[in-house]
């Protein structure tokens, strides 16, 4: 038997580094929080928040998902690249998750001028101060997410990540696909379900 076949190797329960997890959770936790809060909210101005949903573009909504779900894909190959120690492909996957980031970050922009133009904003009413904080908080963590992919993959392209190094590359696809995750359940809950 060859040597590789009989080294231990550390066994992670989970991808990627602890703190990254407590870290997830947290942040799952205060989404949840307001996700709750929304639908409180929204169950007693059902009104309200159909004349809200009715202004918003859901085909914007909708590309951004697309982009996101794709994006998730693109980490996903990074993941499996990284753990075949293939780094520059690694890399070259990353960089097709940002692009796709980076494309959900300008239909938001987008979103958020044609509604500032149409006079939307924080104070409007309770949809409009939930669409935009949810939203807001949702894509702060999209560019935290894109800065980090960023410098994973400018890491990756260089030869940092061998051996246990695969971590880091982990970490940073779990923090992504909880980005994901939140805007799954952000899209239908703000611009699906009325």
């Amino acid at each position: 038997m060859s040597h590789s076949l009989t080294s231990p190797r550390t066994v992670h329960p989970l991808p990627g580094d602890l703190v990254v997890w407590i870290f997830i959770l947290a942040e799952l936790t205060v989404f949840s929080i307001f996700f709750i809060a929304y639908a409180f909210v929204r169950l007693n101005h059902p009104d309200l928040f159909a004349q809200g949903f009715a202004h918003l573009n859901r085909t914007a909504g909708a590309i951004n998902t697309l982009a996101l779900i794709t994006s998730s894909y693109f980490v996903v190959r990074a993941v499996i690249d990284i753990h075949q120690d293939n780094p520059k492909g690694c890399s070259r996957w990353l960089n097709r998750a940002i692009l796709m980031g980076a494309i959900y970050v300008v239909v938001k922009l987008w979103e958020y001028y044609e509604a500032f133009s149409a006079g939307y904003g924080l104070s409007t009413n309770a949809f409009y101060m939930f669409y935009f904080l949810l939203t807001f908080f949702h894509f702060f963590h999209v560019l935290l997410g894109l800065l980090v992919l960023i410098l994973i993959s400018r890491n990756a392209r260089r030869g940092r990540y061998q051996g246990e190094g695969v971590v880091v590359v982990e970490s940073g696809a779990c923090y992504w696909h909880m980005i994901d995750l939140l805007w799954i359940i952000l899209f239908p809950l703000v611009y699906v379900l009325n």
